[in-house]
């Protein structure tokens, strides 16, 4: 009754009654109560599919450039600033050693390596976390009041005389304010790029490596000049600059449509459950933190066990030097290789990577001529350029882009805690067994597990991508039957009005 009341009404209101005779009214109504009865369902699917609708959303365009070159410039800055100080960590975990311990505690490495596992492990815990912050209050807001908590826990570090104490303003709250300002300097640069965000991602990303090469050298002669505490207090001007370029993260991408008003807050906009809807995801986001057990061992570690193998004039600083070179040509180099590799099968470029780091972290305790130790630590870096590079492309695959925001936030929530155990357990081993050799070749076995279980992901995807295309086959062929039916409907109203109006 409600659509014929709106059609005659809709009649009335197009043609007045004067211009039309009163027989051709009863005629339309006629001929729209027949359609409905004959195929008022295909009509409906019909009008359904070729109406526009009314509110769509019109496009965004990157600019591709203009203040995104500056925006690119702070996310360099912010990605080198966090994580070569972490990467710089073996030549802390040295001075720790000295400054908190003695010789005569017997698991010394052991609570000595927590400092820079728990660093790391915040980093990414708190990744989850952070992406719904970035969502509510906006990247700029995050990454600013992210840089200011990192800048309070490395200058209260500085004041530390525990090991204890250390534990939660180096480890905790220094990590979880680089972890609130890292991951809005990836999130912003999808404001401004899109064609370009491979090329840019590798730009930003490879600001860690740069800072990997340059600080060890710079932190080597600042903790022989000043100390342990006045080096923290040097660093507080990384984060102090930190704060200052994080407010350039000014958004461009429209507001997403706040569907969760209606009906009040929705926790699925909090917590996106999408993303684990794919089996390809799931296997990379458990695949990965599997393969990560061993992965930041040698960062920790490999300063101390130089000292202890080459003695403590080796310039152990060239080893840094070495990752940190090949890490930033890696990912310039796979960065562009990945924009030619199709769909999921990106994910072989990470595996190659982790079957190569396991090998060579096995190699370490193998070499004992320096030369040797430096081959292993250039290969190293280029695999490691390759891992961190091809993360966001991977993650695009998978789940998309509406969803890629949480997918990497969960991923990186995943990976703490294999980056926290990793080191302890590799320093407990030291501690009982004498040297580093079994550390080393325990942690070659994830990063090879870890491999071998992604291989599955490109078979999974292509078995989806099969199974979705004869899907929509078969919706197209229910579609144009549906479509074939209502055109015959159609004929049939029209032949029985004109019998009508003979």
């Amino acid at each position: 009754m409600t659509d014929e009341n709106n059609m005659t009404e809709g009649d009335n209101r197009e043609t007045p009654a004067g211009d039309m005779p009163s027989e051709q009214v009863p005629v339309e109504e006629n001929k729209a109560e027949e359609e409905k009865q004959e195929n008022g369902e295909y009509k409906v699917d019909f009008l359904e599919k070729t109406s526009p609708p009314a509110a769509e959303e019109v496009e965004f365009i990157h600019p591709e450039g203009g203040w995104g070159w500056v925006v690119m410039l702070a996310s360099m800055w912010c990605n080198g600033s966090v994580f070569g100080i972490q990467n710089s960590f073996g030549l802390l975990f040295v001075s720790l050693l000295k400054e908190f311990g003695s010789e005569d505690d017997p698991d010394l490495r052991f609570r000595t390596s927590w400092v820079g596992s728990l660093s790391m492990g915040m980093i990414f815990f708190c990744s989850p976390i952070v992406s719904i912050f970035t969502d509510i209050f906006g990247c700029r807001i995050t990454a600013v009041c992210g840089a200011a908590v990192g800048l309070v826990g490395l200058l209260a570090s500085s004041f530390v005389k525990t090991l204890g104490v250390m534990y939660f303003t180096y480890g905790i709250v220094f990590a979880c304010g680089c972890s609130f300002a890292y991951q809005p300097s990836l999130v912003i640069l999808g404001h401004y790029f899109k064609k370009r965000l491979g090329l840019v991602n590798g730009i930003v990303t490879a600001g860690s490596g740069i800072f990997t090469i340059t600080l060890p050298f710079i932190l080597s002669g600042l903790l022989d000049k000043v100390g342990l505490q006045n080096t923290l207090r040097i660093f507080c001007i990384f984060m102090l600059v930190l704060i200052l370029v994080s407010f350039t993260y000014k958004p461009l991408l429209p507001a997403k449509p706040t569907e969760s008003q209606i009906g009040g807050f929705r926790i699925s906009r909090i917590f996106n459950m999408n993303i684990w809807k794919s089996v390809g995801y799931r296997i990379w986001a458990f695949g990965i933190p599997a393969a990560l057990y061993g992965y930041y061992v040698p960062y920790v570690h490999l300063m101390n066990h130089v000292q202890e193998r080459f003695g403590p004039d080796t310039n152990k600083e060239i080893l840094l030097l070495c990752i940190g070179i090949t890490s930033c040509l890696g990912r310039f180099i796979f960065g562009s290789v990945a924009d030619f590799v199709k769909g999921a099968n990106k994910v072989f470029l990470q595996v190659i990577s982790f079957l190569i780091i396991g090998v060579m972290s096995m190699m370490i305790p193998l070499c004992h001529i320096f030369g040797g130790l430096i081959a292993v630590c250039l290969l190293m870096g280029l695999f490691d350029g390759c891992f961190i590079c091809i993360m966001a492309p991977i993650a695009f695959e998978l789940v998309g882009a509406k969803d890629v925001s949480q997918a990497i936030g969960f991923l990186l929530g995943l990976m703490s805690v294999p980056m926290v155990a990793g080191p302890p357990i590799a320093g407990f081993l030291r501690d009982k067994l004498g040297s580093y050799d079994m550390a080393f070749y325990l942690a070659g076995i994830p990063p090879i597990i870890g491999g071998i279980l992604l291989c599955l992901i490109p078979w999974v995807e292509a078995r989806n991508k099969r199974k979705q295309k004869k899907e929509g086959l078969s919706k197209e062929q229910d579609i144009s039957q549906k479509m074939i039916k209502h055109e015959k409907a159609q004929e049939n109203a029209k032949n029985k009005i004109g019998d009508s109006v003979l």
